[in-house]
C-alpha cells in the first residue's frame, strides 16, 4: 500500500480545512500525508462575479492539471464546485459524509426586520454571486435588492460587517466547518425544501489518477456509499442540463430509512427570470435525475 499521499488544495481557510480533515482520516489509516496548495483561476479573479468568468471549473482546474501531471496524487474539492464530468484520465475515487446541505442567510444585526420573510428588511441589499442564490431569493423576495460579492467566508462576512451589504448568503457547511464567531449577526436558517441548495453541497469529493490503482484502494475506505446515492441524483440533474456550477439551479435529495427517494429541485432560465420548482418521491434512483429535468422542462 502506498505510504503518502499528496493532498492538493485550494488555499482559503475552508479549503485547507476540508485537506486537513481528510489527512486527519488518511493519517489515522497509517499513511503520511503532505498538504500542497495550488492557486486556481477562481481564486486569483476576485473582481468578477461568476457568470462573469469564462467556462466550468474554475475552482478546480488548477488542482486537476496538477493530478495529471502528478504533482499531487489527490484533489480535495467542495464537490458542489466540481465539474460532473471529469477530465480524460481523472476520476472521483470517493466523497465524503454530508455536512447540512442549507444555505444561511446572515444578517447584520439591527438591520433585520422580524415581521418579514427571512427577515430581511424591506429593500434590503442582499449579497451573493450565486445564479442560483439570487434566482431563488428574487423569487421569493422581489424586492431585494441583490449585489455580487466574492471572497473566502471570512473575507465575505468582513464585508457585512463593513456595512456594504444588509446580509449576505452562505452555505451552512461552510460556516459549521470553520466554525465562526457568528455573534455579530443575525443567522436564518435557510429550509432545504423551499431555498433548494446546489447539488452536493455540504460534500467533499476526492479526485485522483483513473490509473493510480493505490491511491483509489485507499480513497474507497473513506467513501460514504450513502451520500453517493443522493449527490449522484442531484448532479446527474445538473449533467443533464449540461449546466456548470453557476447554472440557476437547485436540486436537493434525500433518502429516508425506508429506501425512498425524495428530490427539490428549483430551476431558473437566468438568475432574474421566473423560477419552475419540482418535487418528486421514488423507490428507487433509476431514471429518477431523468423524472426531475422532464418535470423542470414542463411548461407551468
Amino acid at each position: 500500500m502506498k505510504s503518502k499521499i499528496i493532498i492538493g488544495t485550494r488555499g482559503s481557510k475552508l479549503a485547507l480545512w476540508q485537506a486537513h480533515f481528510t489527512r486527519d482520516n488518511l493519517e489515522k489509516m497509517g499513511i503520511e500525508v503532505e498538504i500542497k496548495i495550488i492557486k486556481t483561476r477562481g481564486d486569483k479573479i476576485q473582481h468578477l462575479s461568476f457568470d462573469k468568468i469564462e467556462g466550468k471549473g474554475f475552482f478546480t482546474k488548477e488542482l486537476e492539471d496538477a493530478l495529471l501531471g502528478g504533482q499531487v496524487d489527490l484533489a480535495v474539492h467542495s464537490m458542489k464546485d466540481l465539474p460532473t464530468e471529469s477530465p480524460e484520465g481523472l476520476s472521483i475515487a470517493g466523497v465524503s459524509y454530508r455536512e447540512n446541505p442549507a444555505d444561511w442567510l446572515v444578517i447584520n444585526k439591527g438591520q433585520e426586520d422580524t415581521s418579514k420573510v427571512y427577515q430581511l428588511k424591506d429593500n434590503a441589499t442582499v449579497g451573493t454571486s450565486s445564479a442560483r442564490r439570487k434566482a431563488i431569493l428574487l423569487d421569493i423576495r422581489p424586492d431585494i435588492n441583490l449585489k455580487d460579492i466574492r471572497g473566502n467566508v471570512p473575507t465575505r462576512l468582513q464585508k457585512l460587517k463593513d456595512g456594504q451589504f444588509d446580509a449576505i448568503i452562505l452555505a451552512a457547511a461552510g460556516l459549521t466547518r470553520l466554525d465562526l464567531d457568528m455573534s455579530d449577526f443575525v443567522v436564518v436558517k435557510l429550509n432545504t425544501q423551499e431555498f433548494v441548495p446546489a447539488p452536493a453541497q455540504g460534500v467533499l469529493a476526492y479526485q485522483t489518477c483513473t490509473a493510480d490503482i493505490e491511491t483509489r484502494k485507499i480513497i474507497k475506505r473513506l467513501h460514504n456509499s450513502e451520500v453517493a446515492a443522493v449527490t449522484n441524483v442531484e448532479r446527474k440533474v445538473l449533467n443533464l442540463l449540461g449546466g456548470g456550477c453557476h447554472m440557476p439551479l437547485g436540486v436537493y435529495c434525500e433518502l429516508d430509512d425506508k429506501g425512498y427517494y425524495h428530490v427539490w429541485a428549483a430551476k431558473a432560465a437566468t438568475w432574474d427570470g421566473r423560477v419552475k420548482r419540482v418535487r418528486m418521491s421514488s423507490g428507487t434512483s433509476f431514471e429518477l435525475a431523468e423524472q426531475v429535468l422532464a418535470a423542470l422542462k414542463q411548461e407551468a
